[in-house]
């Protein structure tokens, strides 16, 4: 790390040109706002309060957020509309040299928990996905979520789902939505089910909610990486448990500052966490919602915390290390990234 002053525009040209990984990546949430619109359009559906003036997404906080999310959801209405989501969102990481991405997928959305809808749904986000490695050189991998404050058995249906259809593209399960809303071991049945049909797990927790929302998830679910996780930086003990056990945090700086988890960037707790040992990895979540790319993530880390090449470099490498892909996905992975 050099102090952040020190970085000119070559340095930063150079970083923001690195080929990144990003774990944590909601597909409804990385719809660019202009493609929402359009969708609208076509389907003459009025999106009232989703939209500020200049054509960007609006929310007061983050149950609003959450509002809006589903608001602009509501417009994907069938395995068509999520092919040519996947699409565009491809275009978008891809175009922020993103090369390999994993995106979390919700049943809920993708035909209501029917397992017969949401094969089809798959069949055609998969299609998409395909066409967009051999086009842009991006590879995409799904991960299955339930939604925490749709409640277990809605959560149960996800996971039947995921069980149904996992396989190389569908390669993790996991649970999104508000952290507020019951427990996490509520839960547990439904990652009992992903786990014993082969899936990999992570769970959010830790953004909203304090440490001991890491704790539980850890221990009531036994997931290998936490989304955000940020808040584990709390308890000391439990940073040092998730550094033992290699618990991978899918950290989305970007997104922390803008829900006002922490009041700014230089306040952000992943550099404390990195200096503890935990695996660390950065990602976007949703980032048009954060007017954020893989790209702004990258130059705003380096100019807060003096990150250079060989920091992201690292981070790359966890994050391929931590991806839920198969063996021969990664190993192609790695060799980009070394080559890189």
């Amino acid at each position: 790390m050099r102090d952040p002053r020190d970085h000119d525009e070559e340095s930063l040209h150079r970083i923001k040109g690195l080929p990144k990984v990003e774990l944590h990546l909601h597909i409804e949430g990385a719809a660019p706002p202009a493609f929402i619109r359009g969708l609208a359009q076509e389907k003459k559906v009025r999106l009232d309060g989703v939209f500020a003036e200049d054509g960007s997404y609006v929310y007061r906080d983050f149950v609003h957020f959450l509002e809006v999310y589903e608001a602009a959801t509501s417009v994907l209405k069938s395995p068509e509309d999520y092919a040519r989501l996947t699409t565009a969102v491809l275009e978008e990481c891809a175009g922020s040299g993103v090369i390999y991405a994993e995106t979390f997928i919700s049943p809920d959305f993708c035909g209501g928990g029917d397992l017969g809808a949401w094969r089809e749904y798959l069949h055609a986000m998969q299609d998409a996905a395909d066409k967009a490695e051999r086009d842009m050189g991006i590879t995409l991998r799904g991960i299955v979520t339930c939604v925490r404050h749709f409640g277990p058995e809605k959560a149960r249906a996800a996971a039947l789902c995921a069980a149904e259809t996992a396989g190389d593209w569908i390669c993790g399960f996991g649970m999104g939505g508000d952290e507020n809303r019951g427990e996490q071991r509520d839960f547990a049945y439904s990652f009992d089910m992903a786990r014993e049909a082969g899936l990999r797990l992570t769970t959010h927790a830790g953004e909203w909610r304090g440490a001991a929302e890491v704790r539980r998830a850890i221990e009531d679910l036994g997931v290998e990486r936490i989304g955000h996780g940020v808040r584990a930086i709390e308890d000391p003990a439990l940073v040092d448990l998730i550094a033992e056990r290699g618990i991978t945090l899918e950290v989305c700086p970007g997104s922390n500052v803008r829900l006002g988890v922490y009041p700014s960037l230089a306040a952000h707790p992943i550099q404390k966490l990195r200096d503890r040992g935990a695996r660390v990895t950065v990602s976007t979540d949703d980032p048009p919602f954060f007017h954020s790319t893989m790209m702004q993530e990258y130059e705003n880390l380096a100019r807060t915390f003096g990150w250079e090449e060989e920091d992201f470099i690292e981070i790359s490498k966890t994050s391929a290390d931590a991806a839920f892909c198969s063996a021969d996905t990664r190993e192609a992975l790695l060799k980009r990234l070394e080559s890189a």
